[in-house]
């Protein structure tokens, strides 16, 4: 059962701690990460103010907590130790000295409807006696990660039979545990939370700059109005057009905005050489050089003139995948076919329930991220493919997978003035369709 048990456990936090992230694990029951990851280190809480930090099983070194703080590990793991726990929120308000910005706390808890089964199976000796104190709710977790200034991200229920029986154990745990009604029952939590770092008064932060990349097909009467329509946001803003296979003059359209503003604003362009708009992102993400990265569509049907929410909420820390949706607010009258409205609410239901988080509209071409989230994100695209036509579920899907608050800015959704639309209803869906379905198999049913 032990066994079984810790190997499914491995499992599941091997989607978000990857082979590059360090790690610390908070005084460990077993050898959950040491054993599994060359690079986690194990910190043995022996009192409230001394770790022995150890990075393998035969040395160990008893230090003041105040010598790793400085570590500032990519995860901080806390492993079904808050169940015996006498002090949770002074352990939180330690473990938050050793985050910076993008630090990921993990935090595994056991449901209190196992309590008795647990004590159970304690007795028989199918489980290891633990002097467990704490069974917590939900609710409990939240607000004592909440007092110690940390934001829930996700929380994740896995666990319908923690021993091993052929065939039935596996259809439990990966197929049924993540569904609405039986996910009430599983045994193991796993929570994600961010650290919310409050900046000194004193310490002042240059305003970050922003890269606008701009994908272009058959957009030439639109090429203009961005440049003029888009405003300032940081001190030193790029916009990076990207022309994909248009057939009618966008390219010479850029180029002449090239030539007309180049020497008021900082203009980059680019042609692709891949197809898609999916490309044409990673082409322009690829040339940008500044803290932020955004996507406007050249259709305008996301006004430029919005772009500065988006801006604020990142710069604020408000969340660190900023989404935009259409959704929120009326529509203009023909922006969005009736079809493709069902389409995307049915998307964005399937999608909030596969990744964890909340999202309203997963079809807004409007998305930003930090660039270094971003380089981070890509290093390991390789997790879901390179099959996203859209460019907006690559980024989607691994922004999920790191942790990333991702919040959703509502934009008021226009028409198109130029052009027609290069999505194709029911082919788009179907390869939509099948995003959806390969990425719960890599996410939600493991």
């Amino acid at each position: 059962m032990r066994n079984y048990f810790y190997s499914l456990l491995r499992k599941y936090l091997s989607l978000f701690i990857l082979p590059q992230n360090s790690v610390v694990e908070i005084d460990p029951t077993s050898s959950l990460l040491v054993a599994a990851m060359p690079q986690g280190k194990v910190a043995f809480r022996s009192n409230s103010d001394e770790l022995a930090l150890v990075t393998n099983f035969q040395e160990s070194v008893v230090l003041p907590v105040e010598s790793i703080y400085g570590a500032q590990p990519d995860y901080l793991v806390i492993s079904g130790l808050i169940h015996y726990e006498r002090d949770i929120q002074g352990l939180l308000s330690s473990l938050h000295k050793m985050c910076r910005r993008e630090t990921r706390l993990v935090l595994t808890y056991y449901s209190s409807l196992w309590s008795p089964l647990a004590n159970f199976a304690s007795k028989i000796g199918l489980r290891s006696k633990l002097p467990e104190s704490n069974w917590l709710a939900h609710g409990d977790i939240k607000n004592l990660l909440e007092l110690e200034n940390f934001e829930l991200i996700r929380l994740d229920h896995k666990i319908l039979i923690p021993f091993y029986i052929p065939v039935i154990s596996n259809i439990f745990n990966r197929y049924l545990a993540p569904l609405p009604l039986f996910k009430h029952f599983c045994l193991l939590n796993i929570a994600v939370a961010r650290p919310l770092l409050i900046e000194s008064s004193q310490q002042t932060v240059p305003a970050p700059s922003v890269s606008i990349v701009v994908p272009a097909r058959n957009e030439s009467g639109n090429i203009d109005s961005i440049v003029n329509r888009i405003p300032p946001m940081g001190p030193n803003d790029e916009i990076i057009f990207i022309e994909g296979n248009s057939t009618d003059d966008t390219w010479q359209a850029i180029q002449a905005v090239h030539a007309r503003y180049g020497s008021e604003r900082r203009i980059l362009i680019a042609q692709q050489s891949g197809k898609g708009k999916g490309d044409a992102v990673r082409k322009g993400f690829g040339l940008a050089t500044n803290e932020i990265l955004m996507i406007l569509d050249a259709d305008m049907t996301v006004p430029p003139e919005d772009l500065p929410k988006f801006y604020h909420a990142i710069q604020g820390g408000k969340g660190e995948f900023i989404n935009g949706t259409r959704l929120v607010y009326p529509m203009e009258k023909e922006a969005m076919r009736f079809f493709n409205l069902l389409g995307n609410k049915f998307f964005a239901m399937a999608f909030s329930f596969v990744l964890g988080q909340r999202f309203k509209d997963t079809l807004c071409g409007t998305k930003v991220i930090s660039r270094s989230n971003y380089l981070q994100l890509a290093k390991n695209r390789s997790f879901f493919g390179d099959f996203d036509p859209f460019g907006d579920f690559d980024l989607i899907f691994g922004a999920a997978r790191m942790g990333l608050k991702i919040v959703e800015v509502p934009i008021c959704y226009r028409e198109r003035v130029y052009g027609e639309t290069n999505i194709s209803r029911w082919r788009h869906g179907a390869i939509l369709l099948a995003m959806l379905v390969f990425s719960a198999r890599r996410i939600k049913f493991l």
